[in-house]
């Protein structure tokens, strides 16, 4: 698998600045190969706040930048089918990332960073996931047998984070009221990560319904 250099920059939250610091390091871990944690330049952008009672409390905030890092570059014609298209519409958003793509295991991860992740992830993320989702319209278009995830700065793990959340609380709600919960529609990855949070749950069990693209997950009651 051939590299190239590029700057990488992930952001973290956490209870404190070093757990906001640990997560984004882990992070960083998974998207360069070999990373010597020395060269990881950290800048704390809060340094969080509990409220009183312990009520509204606000996470620790940290961005995590490693210059000229080697990240895999593209890998297959999928990669670079993906990674091309989203370093076109991050050009026609007006969006500076730089963008490396890796097609592993059926699942072809493109990855951004630069300074305008902000207008790339949007408000709530709701950029980075039609991105994610037009990319992967375009391969079902193609008949590509892939699928496509569009990160940046760490989005996806928490997004992954929240979705666990949503399962757990979904879950509760099933069995306390013998009703099933519907989730909105969710990629076969997100839809995985519910499937998986709540397997060993004795009081629930989770199914996937609807059509692609508007598959969603059932959370029910067992029994």
């Amino acid at each position: 698998m051939s590299e190239e250099a590029t700057q990488v920059t992930v952001e973290s939250t956490g209870e404190t600045v070093g757990e906001a610091k640990w997560t984004a390091l882990r992070e960083l871990e998974r998207l360069v190969p070999g990373l010597e944690r020395e060269s990881v330049e950290f800048e704390v952008v809060s340094e969080g706040e509990r409220g009183l009672l312990g009520v509204g409390h606000t996470p620790a905030r940290v961005v995590a930048r490693v210059a000229d890092a080697n990240v895999p570059a593209e890998t297959s014609e999928a990669a670079a089918t993906a990674g091309d298209f989203v370093r076109r519409v991050a050009a026609a958003i007006g969006a500076n990332v730089s963008v490396s793509a890796v097609d592993m295991d059926g699942v072809v991860t493109v990855t951004c960073s630069g300074a305008d992740l902000g207008l790339f992830i949007g408000k709530h993320g709701q950029t980075i996931d039609a991105i994610q989702y037009l990319a992967n319209a375009i391969a079902r278009t193609e008949g590509g047998e892939y699928e496509v995830v569009v990160d940046a700065a760490g989005y996806r793990a928490r997004r992954r984070a929240s979705l666990e959340a949503i399962a757990e609380r979904s879950a509760r709600r099933a069995a306390s009221t013998g009703h099933p919960v519907e989730l909105d529609p969710m990629t076969s990855i997100e839809r995985k990560v519910v499937h998986e949070a709540l397997k060993d749950d004795a009081e629930v069990e989770t199914r996937s319904e609807g059509s692609e693209p508007n598959r969603y997950v059932v959370v029910a009651p067992r029994g």
